[in-house]
């Protein structure tokens, strides 16, 4: 299988990963303009689990590193397995409130607020895990980043000037997305096995991790959909049948799945030569990408006073200073 050997190659894959997380809510936005949400996000799932697949038989299945996917399938321990599951139902779970967030509060505050909370305990969390690098200069970063989350939620309430349950809602369904969303990658790193190139016998490889994690993204958004219907969801969406929306928008909510897929499968690539910690703490840093498709693409604070633009410079400075920061951990 492909894997990654060099730890700035590393770090040039996590800004993949950083990428793709940071830009995969532009599809919920452009879908869910003449589509329920909770349609699109059943396609979003479809297609994480469709690319975890096509790389898992391609990518994990070429090459003399490792093992190949279907004979690391074959050995994993139950337990492992259910790791990368339960990894995936955390996961959902948490997006679903993140995607909520969005939907309520904006992109350019959603994601700020809720993945910079779940970078924040996620490092340390994974760092506990797997403890790569130095100390001080991931905890400088990481107390940089939330300074980051505390200016986003601040420059969201300087603009607020309509209903401030709404705005209040948002900020609260964000966080506790972001707290959940802190967990999960520790629940796949678990099933994994920290040599790729020399896995050990019972624990999985990314490639085959990643498709468990798929697997338990699909089976458990039917249970965590009315979540997303209760917050999202308008009167006529109940009257909107899956076969009836046009194969153009379960395509756009099938890209989004696989454009946060290929961060996912960076981000694990990344962590044999990272570490957990840092190639969870630098994908994460998606926030400041997302602010920006916000704040440029989708103007979410036009109109809003200068206090909210100082908010989000500081805001910017504090989150490209905690990524440096991170990197320069190991």
């Amino acid at each position: 299988m492909f894997i990654i050997t060099q730890y700035p190659l590393a770090v040039v894959v996590c800004f993949v990963t950083m990428l793709c997380w940071g830009s995969w809510a532009n599809t919920q936005k452009l879908a869910t303009q003449s589509v329920p949400t909770t349609i699109f996000y059943r396609d979003y799932t479809y297609g994480i689990l469709l690319l975890s697949l096509l790389l898992a038989f391609t990518l994990g299945s070429t090459g003399s590193a490792g093992r190949s996917f279907m004979s690391d399938l074959e050995q994993a321990d139950t337990q492992n397995l259910l790791y990368a599951l339960v990894g995936g139902f955390v996961f959902n779970i948490a997006n679903i409130l993140i995607v909520v967030g969005i939907e309520l509060a904006g992109l350019s505050v959603a994601m700020p607020v809720g993945i910079g909370l779940a970078l924040i305990l996620g490092v340390v969390v994974n760092y506990i895990l797997s403890p790569v690098g130095n100390v001080g200069l991931l905890s400088s970063g990481v107390f940089s980043i939330f300074l980051a989350v505390v200016f986003s939620a601040l420059a969201y309430r300087s603009k607020s000037t309509g209903d401030q349950s709404i705005s209040t809602r948002g900020l609260v369904v964000s966080l506790v997305g972001g707290f959940l969303m802190s967990f999960f990658f520790y629940f796949v790193a678990r099933a994994m096995a920290t040599d790729f190139a020399n896995p050990g016998t019972g624990l999985l490889t990314p490639y085959t991790a990643l498709v468990l994690f798929g697997v338990g993204v699909v089976v458990s958004t039917p249970f965590f959909l009315p979540v997303l219907r209760r917050f999202t969801g308008k009167s006529m969406d109940r009257s909107v049948p899956y076969g009836d929306v046009s194969g153009r928008n379960h395509g756009i909510g099938m890209l989004g799945g696989m454009v946060w897929c290929l961060g996912m499968a960076s981000s694990l690539l990344a962590s044999g030569e990272a570490g957990y910690a840092i190639s969870y703490g630098l994908g994460q840093g998606a926030t400041i990408i997302a602010v920006f498709w916000g704040i440029f693409i989708w103007h979410e604070f036009r109109g809003a006073p200068s206090t909210s633009s100082r908010y989000l410079v500081a805001m910017s400075i504090c989150y490209v200073l905690g990524l440096v920061l991170i990197i320069a951990a190991k």
